[in-house]
């Protein structure tokens, strides 16, 4: 919570401008390019950032496919992880979130900026609709990202286990699959202070159709877990508590 308070307080006079532009945007999606909206959405998060006294490192930006639509599979540490990305990823992405977000402010104008999907876990048929939809937008090359482990990890840096259900819309699209690995994403929101912290996000080589073709989603899923889990271990630094 102090460092939320103090990225609002050191873009105070900005907030108002940045909010009403991104509202706007929200509210007139097909008026701007993905493009044009995703720019925007990157320069807030370059302010919250700096003002909020977080450096993102990011490694393995030559891992991501020049052409066609991807999806992003990322550990999930809390609300700070598609922040992370954003700021050090140019090409423009969407994502699928779960229902329960949909409605919270600024996420809920963020997520109609990226056009993205709200899923609802307990209805097996809306979450059918999405998975087809989004790899129909995959194959027409949209770029999206989800959350394999459904909810976010209350252990730091430990990854949870990856459902298989969440690569139904790569495998349908037959994408390229980019594992992601967060590295201390959780202490920018989840530490009670507002000393400067380094976040990481590893972009790891693709699994391509052709790696991944002869696996059913449960494999994969392990597949892309034990990649993350791998390049957390051999790169995480341990973390005192701060009060």
């Amino acid at each position: 919570m102090k460092r939320i308070l103090y990225m609002v307080l050191r873009n105070i006079f900005l907030i108002p401008y940045l909010w009403i532009k991104l509202c706007y945007y929200a509210g007139h999606v097909e008026k701007y390019t993905e493009e044009e909206r995703y720019r925007l959405l990157r320069y807030i998060t370059y302010r919250a950032n700096k003002g909020g006294n977080v450096r993102v490192e990011s490694y393995g930006t030559e891992h991501l496919p020049k052409e066609g639509g991807f999806m992003f599979f990322p550990n999930h540490q809390g609300l700070y992880d598609v922040l992370a990305i954003t700021q050090v990823c140019e090409i423009p992405f969407s994502v699928v979130a779960k229902k329960e977000v949909a409605n919270v402010p600024f996420l809920k104008q963020v997520f109609a900026c990226m056009k993205a999907y709200m899923l609802d876990r307990e209805d097996v048929r809306q979450a059918m609709k999405v998975i087809l939809e989004v790899s129909k937008e995959v194959k027409n090359g949209r770029n999206y990202l989800i959350f394999p482990e459904g909810t976010r990890s209350k252990e730091g840096n430990k990854v949870q286990e990856f459902k298989g259900g969440s690569f139904k819309a790569a495998t349908k699209a037959g994408c390229p699959i980019v594992p992601v690995a967060l590295i201390d994403a959780f202490v920018p929101f989840d530490r009670n202070t507002i000393r400067q912290t380094t976040v990481q996000v590893h972009f790891l080589p693709p699994l391509y159709p052709e790696e991944y073709e002869r696996m059913n989603t449960n494999e994969l899923a392990r597949e892309v877990r034990e990649r993350i889990v791998k390049t957390i271990e051999a790169n995480k630094k341990e973390n005192k508590k701060e009060e």
